[in-house]
């Protein structure tokens, strides 16, 4: 079965599954990065994404195949099979986007999106329709299943893993090659069995589409993909003007009163009143309870509505504080508001570059990560770093 396949569809399926990947990923990490956006509406964009190209590498692999003279497919279970896709993806996301993602969640979770991707696959199989019979064989209908749960399982560890740049590319693609794998391999395992006349008689009825219609539907939603994963190549330039209220900085070297220690926060309880002492440590909620870890292990602090979300090099865990309760209790000569929403340990900084008209940081730790710094933020910044004389060297 898997002898006759179009080289160059299957090339094409692989590359959807990749491209609808990296778009749902892209926006999965925006979540955590975009203030001011409905967490749901990028979920809900996350899932479609990633539902939409797991759903299209399956029909272009279905166009790949060397089916037999006169199939057609028939609607329901085609647009059955999607719904499947959908709501399993987006089910998933959303239980891993809740509460601490434990492992044992987010093996539940790859387990369910596993199961979901090859019902979707195996529904819309037997969407066929024509003078033959689908036998599959069920050792490789097993083995499907395990490559979509482990698809699924990576998958999710890299919505998780908030990864841009060069590791979401690489996320992508294996998401994209193992996606695609599940497919092929499950088509390895599938035959068709010729039947007579009469036992083709009871399809007549259902509504069925032509390749040649499929094919339409197809090629409209790989240039959908191909459009959401262009549009997530578009810098944010929200994230530069977020701070609408805070002075214009421009590039020219910094005014020596920059240099200067950053200025004491003002009190947080009025004017005249004493300053609270930094707190040593940072409350954390986790599925058993609240934890406590050490302000030496935080890399960031990210508003999150009413609440923040602490990151400690590995992890985003959320902080009952909001973003301006935690700028006042940690110790200012350590950590920088960078942004509205985001506060950054200036220790922990690893890499610095200027992007449109703010910049990003880079946090060290086990898993690095990124994070906006305001137009208005830049000077203060680079004089925290040591590079505000850096022209002047």
């Amino acid at each position: 079965m898997f002898e006759g396949h179009d080289p160059y569809l299957v090339a094409l399926s692989v590359a959807i599954a990749s491209l609808g990947g990296y778009t749902g990923f892209a926006l999965a990490a925006r979540i955590r990065n975009t203030p001011g956006v409905s967490n749901r509406v990028m979920l809900a964009g996350a899932a479609a994404f990633l539902a939409v190209g797991i759903w299209t590498m399956h029909f272009v692999g279905m166009l790949a195949a060397p089916l037999p003279r006169d199939t057609v497919y028939l609607v329901l279970p085609t647009i059955i099979s999607f719904l499947i896709c959908a709501l399993v993806v987006g089910i998933s996301l959303f239980f891993v986007s809740i509460g601490e993602p434990t492992l044992k969640r987010l093996a539940s979770s790859a387990v369910l999106l596993g199961v979901g991707i090859a019902s979707m696959h195996y529904v819309g199989i037997h969407g066929l329709a024509g003078p033959f019979g689908i036998a599959h064989d069920w050792t490789m209908v097993l083995l499907s299943v395990l490559v979509a749960i482990v698809t699924a399982y990576g998958g999710l560890r890299a919505f998780l893993a908030q990864q841009d740049g060069v590791r979401l590319i690489v996320s992508s693609i294996a998401f994209g090659v193992a996606v695609s794998g599940m497919h092929y391999t499950a088509m390895l395992g599938m035959h068709f069995e010729p039947l007579t006349a009469s036992g083709h008689q009871h399809l007549g009825g259902s509504l069925a589409a032509s390749q040649q219609v499929l094919s339409i539907v197809v090629a409209v939603l790989c240039f959908v993909i191909a459009a959401g994963f262009l549009l997530s190549l578009v810098p944010d330039r929200r994230q530069a003007a977020a701070d609408p209220v805070a002075p214009s900085v421009s590039s020219d070297p910094i005014p020596q009163a920059t240099l200067s220690p950053r200025p004491t926060p003002a009190p947080l309880g009025g004017l005249g009143q004493p300053q609270r002492a930094p707190v040593p440590r940072l409350p954390v909620e986790g599925a058993d309870g609240t934890h406590f870890i050490d302000t030496a292990n935080v890399r960031s602090v990210r508003a999150d509505a009413h609440y923040t979300r602490v990151h400690d090099g590995t992890r985003e865990r959320m902080c009952p504080w909001s973003i301006s309760e935690a700028e006042a209790q940690l110790d200012p000569s350590l950590f920088l508001r960078v942004h509205r929403s985001h506060i950054v340990a200036i220790p922990h900084v690893a890499l610095v570059r200027k992007e449109g008209d703010g910049a990003v940081l880079e946090l060290d730790g086990p898993s690095p990560h990124r994070v906006p710094v305001s137009r208005a933020k830049i000077a203060e910044v680079k004089a925290r770093l040591g590079l505000a004389n850096r022209r002047h060297a």
